[in-house]
């Protein structure tokens, strides 16, 4: 691909060939963050840049607050995979992808440095704004692939985003004792917990049954909401943090 014009003023431009139309959409409305879980920053954005990888996404940001675009914002990049938010499976069409540069799991889950994240904030404030991105729909890329995705990870400042007004959020319930469900517990609780997930937007079959399944989205909502303990379990913490933020939905105030 030829050089483009950057959507957003503060980005270097490098574009990778990997992108395509977006299909149904007439504007992204859902702005999807990753780390890069790469070694370097560098080679992350390589990797995206080269046309054997088949991945791509809109923005890359560096460790010293540097923001690379490789896609424009009218083009579909490759970045979300298998995944559904709100009963969309086309999340690639319907979202603007940032990779953070971080190593992620498999580099021990080191902090985004103050100047990565203020730089992040500064590009999700400008595409939200641009595009009219509701604050509940900027979200992990673990929210939309629970259990195959685990990133940006529960080390990622979602409070600092908050702050700053990007994204949904609520403090998260302290953790304490109080009922639980775990995988293999089943009945009407089950159910109106994973009615409670889906009506957020994750992708949950509501079954009456904890399973391997719900038990991944719990973690994903977890490490988003409440990662001071990411376990799969519906703990009370879970449960009260869930609840309060189906309740701050514009759509239920």
């Amino acid at each position: 691909m030829t050089s483009f014009i950057a959507d957003f003023a503060g980005a270097e431009v490098c574009p990778s060939p990997n992108h395509g139309e977006r299909v149904g959409v007439e504007r992204p409305d859902i702005l999807l963050l990753h780390y890069t879980g790469m070694p370097s920053a560098e080679g992350a954005q390589a990797w995206l840049c080269n046309v054997e990888s088949q991945v791509s996404s809109h923005y890359l940001v560096h460790e010293d607050g540097r923001v690379v675009q490789m896609v424009p914002e009218a083009r579909r990049a490759w970045h979300a995979g298998k995944s559904v938010w709100g009963g969309e499976t086309d999340i690639n069409s319907r979202s603007i992808g940032i990779e953070i540069a971080n190593p992620g799991h498999p580099g021990g889950l080191p902090d985004f440095p103050d100047r990565q994240v203020e730089a992040l904030i500064e590009l999700c404030r400008d595409c939200v704004e641009r595009h009219q991105i509701p604050a509940e729909r900027v979200l992990a890329h673990s929210d939309v692939a629970p259990i195959r995705k685990v990133d940006p990870g529960e080390n990622f400042p979602w409070g600092k985003l908050a702050a700053a007004g990007i994204g949904h959020w609520v403090p998260a319930s302290p953790i304490g004792g109080g009922r639980f469900f775990q995988r293999g517990d089943a009945g009407q609780p089950v159910e109106a917990l994973q009615s409670m997930l889906s009506l957020y937007g994750y992708g949950i079959e509501i079954s009456g049954e904890y399973c391997t399944q719900t038990e991944g989205v719990v973690a994903a909502f977890q490490r988003h909401f409440r990662p001071a303990k990411v376990d799969g379990v519906a703990d009370s913490s879970t449960i009260e943090t869930l609840h309060r933020l189906l309740t701050a939905l514009p759509r239920y105030a």
